[in-house]
């Protein structure tokens, strides 16, 4: 006999469930992974961000314990700084080790940022040239006849 209108008789029933309880670990593994990544990058751009403006800091002749406050400061915990400052160049390294505070069996990843800068003169030894020097306009970098929005000359 024919069985017409009404669910279907077979063995799809509760297929759905099964389908999805099969598929909601999977999406779990994947959200944690993406959690992972995106914690792994954020540390990276701390030590980017921080290697950047400790070089500038040091450049300038700040002293390398206000340097390394600053740094420490917005590095990733338990980041280990280093800083090497010569008449010519400053160069700042930030290195963090990241591990996930949600996860046991996730293994640390290293994360590493290096940032130069070029050593103003005076910075290693704390003098500062005499006077001031000179100031650098925007005039006297455009190019001669060069014109600039809102330049009516």
């Amino acid at each position: 006999m024919i069985r017409r209108g009404g669910p279907p008789m077979g063995g799809d029933r509760g297929s759905v469930t099964a389908e999805t309880a099969m598929a909601l670990p999977a999406l779990v593994l994947v959200l944690a992974a993406a959690m992972w990544a995106l914690t792994v990058l954020t540390a990276q751009l701390k030590c980017v961000d921080m290697a950047r403006a400790g070089a500038r800091a040091a450049a300038r002749g700040e002293r390398l314990e206000e340097v390394r406050r600053l740094v420490a400061g917005g590095a990733p915990r338990g980041a280990r700084i280093s800083f090497v400052r010569d008449a010519r160049l400053t160069r700042v390294s930030v290195t963090a080790s990241v591990r996930p505070d949600w996860s046991i069996g996730v293994p640390p990843v290293a994360v590493r940022a290096t940032a130069t800068a070029a050593t103003e003169p005076g910075a290693i030894d704390g003098q500062r040239p005499a006077g001031p020097e000179p100031p650098v306009t925007f005039d006297d970098q455009r190019p001669a006849g060069a014109k600039v929005a809102g330049d009516l000359r």
